[in-house]
């Protein structure tokens, strides 16, 4: 049928005649059976239901690559797992600040799942990095939601194209490995919306993830497996998630408190307690309306997840290319004065242990053991040339100067030295938390060492998070690699040797030194309290508010080319926040000699108002790739979202009424081109006024400016004679006279005091007129 109207009252129609089938499955479910399907049957399977005919489920790690144990087993055994392909760690792929590399990794991980029967990927990560000590944040994007949820986005709609789930984790406010089980993250409902959940937002509505898995940690005290607030009512029926919940491995403490809190499956097999569920459904402590609805969602994503697809031959190959392409375009260049990329020519030498067994994973639950490892020195024996010294022992915080004497040598006799140094995996994990953020002490010295005897030394970092830099104005060139999986080396000397363009941006910000991170002081908490002090300025938030100078700021990386920034345009000068969007266009030019790509960066900075904020956040990017001389106009398009913050009064989304600029920026910190827009939001006044409410108050409303209009020469006036005011003062009272400014800061009872002839009697009457409107919203 070609009538669209049709077509939708039958999709409809289909639609709930699915879910009558499941509910009808669920009725015909004992409810011993009920119980058991909300826990699995052993570290990778769910249970399914025999007798039914609904079928088990096959989970897997992990977030970079497959992680399946050969045989069952009754142990988490990282290292005890079939070979597979490493993709590059999700520190990595965030900084390609490019959704089509995110899809193409989910993609090639959806290929690696169909070829293993893997039905669902424990992945991607997308908690918020709040702090660079996290031992876990390799495994996660950014510093900035918008950016992780639209990278996390991307990254699900791959995966689940071949028809594979994915599982979003760690939901939610999951910021540390100490104490990780029992830890309560405590933070204010506006710090928890902008920063730890905008991530998870976008990720559900945007590719509806099969799976949400719930983190270790408390939320406010509360489990966040038990946390009904934030998975029935805001998962569910305020975003609209279509999957289950799963809980971290070993994470449910409460089985009867985790089925109310809406997570459907316990994982790993938690069987020996699947009769606490019955028997909280006999004595009435549990609703089996609430279980038959846990079961509902997890037998729609198992027949989801059981439809027929052509199912291909492991192909470790293409995946392997896969992992180098995305590990090219998320590499970033922190650093080039003149000396790369390098000339095929030269005499190199490759210094360092990471050139020949490079770090390129992250550890504990995402270890894969690897079909094919990469470094630095297999690939550049088909480009060049190179001599090579190890430099230091991997693990070790001791120079061995045997070792480092060689390098020196080696260095000696190059024109250029590249040193490959990074963070060894004993310093970053799963399960605990870096204590500093220095690189072993012998691979500072050794960088140190080699930029003395060659002033053409060039820095290949390998870690998962930020460094100390101590030596980062004695080097010439600085490239951060991350964790760039199986490919990484092959990918390390295309960027080296200028055969790819190095496109990547920092996800996150590179503080000076640890003590300048916003978070320092309240890291890991006390005891089991974990309090979230910084509130909404966190990373580039905090940085460019605070002013503070940073090694390399959020958004940052260099390339091979140039490029300029012109012609912004904004559709609106003025703004209706509630019915209209605004369009944003610029053009950019590739100025220099090569082909390369820029990632175009959207900023919003709202102007000074009432609301405490951060300068400016992201709000839009898009990566594009130029030929020399090439222009190109992006546009982006922004709606209330982009200006709003979370006003806990009304707990909704809030747009302040005021001016906000709109920046380009090369990062979070050097602006290109910028214009103002007047955005007008929805006006609150919370409550009524008082007599003790502020002047200021009284006039942010509409009967109570109007009325001030009528009192406001009688004021001035009864100033003046005073000596509080002069004629101008009322006029300069906009946030730029602290004189000025005060009046409007006074209770409105001064109107008695000022005005000789104002009585009690008109304020109240006043008071009373003015209150008759509720003055909640207008």
């Amino acid at each position: 049928m070609n009538d669209p109207t049709v077509f939708d009252n039958d999709y409809k129609g289909k639609i709930f005649l699915e879910k009558e089938l499941l509910k009808e499955i669920v009725l015909q479910m004992t409810l011993e059976e009920k119980a058991a399907l909300t826990s699995g049957l052993d570290n990778w399977f769910t249970k399914g239901v025999d007798r039914l005919g609904v079928p088990k489920l096959h989970l897997a790690d992990g977030p970079h690559g497959l992680r399946i144990e050969p045989k069952k087993s009754e142990d988490l055994n990282i290292f005890n797992s079939r070979p597979a392909i490493c993709f590059p760690a999700c520190c990595l792929i965030a900084s390609s600040f490019d959704t089509k590399v995110a899809q193409a990794v989910g993609e090639g991980l959806g290929e690696e799942c169909l070829a293993e029967g893997v039905d669902i990927i424990l992945g991607p990560s997308l908690n918020t990095k709040r702090s660079p000590l996290c031992g876990r944040n390799f495994e996660y994007m950014s510093e900035d939601p918008l950016l992780t949820g639209e990278m996390g986005a991307a990254y699900i709609n791959g995966v689940q194209s071949k028809g594979v789930g994915t599982s979003a984790k760690h939901f939610f406010a999951n910021s540390q490995e100490y104490r990780r089980v029992t830890s309560s993250a405590n933070a204010d409902e506006r710090t928890l919306r902008e920063l730890y959940l905008t991530n998870f937002e976008i990720v559900v509505k945007k590719s509806q993830p099969w799976t949400v898995m719930a983190a270790y940690n408390k939320i406010n005290g509360t489990y966040a497996s038990e946390h009904n607030q934030y998975i029935e009512d805001m998962l569910y029926k305020e975003w609209g998630f279509t999957g289950f919940v799963v809980s971290d491995w070993g994470a449910v403490h409460n089985r009867i408190e985790t089925a109310k809190g809406g997570t459907a499956l316990t994982m790993p097999s938690d069987s020996n307690h699947d009769n606490k569920l019955v028997e909280a459904v006999r004595s009435g402590e549990l609703d089996e309306k609430q279980l038959d609805k846990l079961c509902e969602r997890i037998i729609e994503v198992t027949y989801r997840a059981k439809e027929v697809k052509l199912k291909k031959e492991r192909d470790f190959e293409a995946a392997l290319a896969c992992a180098q392409q995305a590990a090219e375009q998320s590499i970033v260049l922190l650093k080039n004065e003149g000396v790369l990329p390098l000339p095929d020519k030269k005499k190199v030498a490759f210094i360092g242990k990471y050139a020949e067994a490079p770090r390129y994973q992250g550890g504990g639950s995402s270890h894969i053991k690897s079909y094919k490892v990469i470094s630095a020195l297999d690939a550049v024996r088909d480009i060049a040339n190179v001599t090579y010294a190890q430099g230091y022992v991997d693990n070790e915080e001791r120079t061995d100067e045997a070792l480092q004497a060689e390098a020196i040598e080696a260095a000696k006799a190059a024109d250029i030295a590249v040193v490959f140094a990074g963070l060894p995996e004993s310093f970053e994990s799963e399960g605990y938390d870096r204590i500093h953020m220095r690189m072993p002490a012998c691979q500072n010295e050794l960088i140190e060492a080699v930029a003395a005897v060659n002033p053409n030394t060039i820095v290949v970092l390998h870690n998962g998070a930020p460094v100390e830099m101590p030596w980062a104005d004695k080097v010439k060139g600085i490239v951060e690699a991350y964790l760039g999986g199986d490919a990484v080396g092959a990918a390390n000397v295309n960027i080296l040797y200028g055969k790819v363009n190095p496109s990547g941006r920092l996800a996150e910000t590179f503080p000076k030194e640890l003590e300048d991170n916003p978070s320092y002081l309240f890291y890991t908490g006390e005891n089991d309290i974990e309090e979230y002090r910084e509130g909404v300025f966190v990373g580039y938030r905090y940085y460019e508010t605070r002013k503070c100078d940073v090694l390399f700021p959020f958004g940052y990386g260099l390339s091979y080319t140039t490029f300029e920034y012109s012609n912004l345009k904004l559709s609106h000068s003025e703004l209706d926040s509630e019915t209209e969007t605004l369009t944003i266009s610029v053009d950019v030019s590739n100025t220099g000699n090569v082909e390369g790509k820029e990632v175009v960066q959207l900023y919003v900075a709202p102007h000074k108002g009432v609301i405490i904020r951060p300068a400016k956040e992201v709000k839009g990017f898009s990566k594009i790739n130029l030929k020399p001389g090439e222009t190109k106009a992006v546009t982006f398009v922004v709606d209330k979202r982009s200006f709003a913050y979370w006003n806990m009064e009304i707990n909704g989304w809030h747009v302040e009424s005021g001016k906000y600029d709109i920046v380009i920026g090369k990062n979070a910190h050097d602006e290109l081109l910028k214009q103002t827009v007047t955005v007008n939001g929805v006006k609150l006044f919370i409550g009524k006024l008082t007599e003790l409410s502020t002047i200021g108050d009284l006039i942010s409303i509409p009967k109570g400016a109007a009325y001030w209009e009528t009192i406001q020469p009688r004021f001035i006036e009864g100033s003046k004679k005073l000596g509080f005011a002069k004629d101008t003062d009322m006029e300069k009272a906009d946030g730029t006279d602290s004189r000025a400014n005060v009046l409007f800061s006074l209770p409105i009872n001064t109107l008695c005091f000022v005005i000789p002839d104002y009585t009690n009697d008109e304020l109240h009457t006043a008071l009373e007129e003015i209150n008759k409107d509720d003055w909640r919203t207008y």
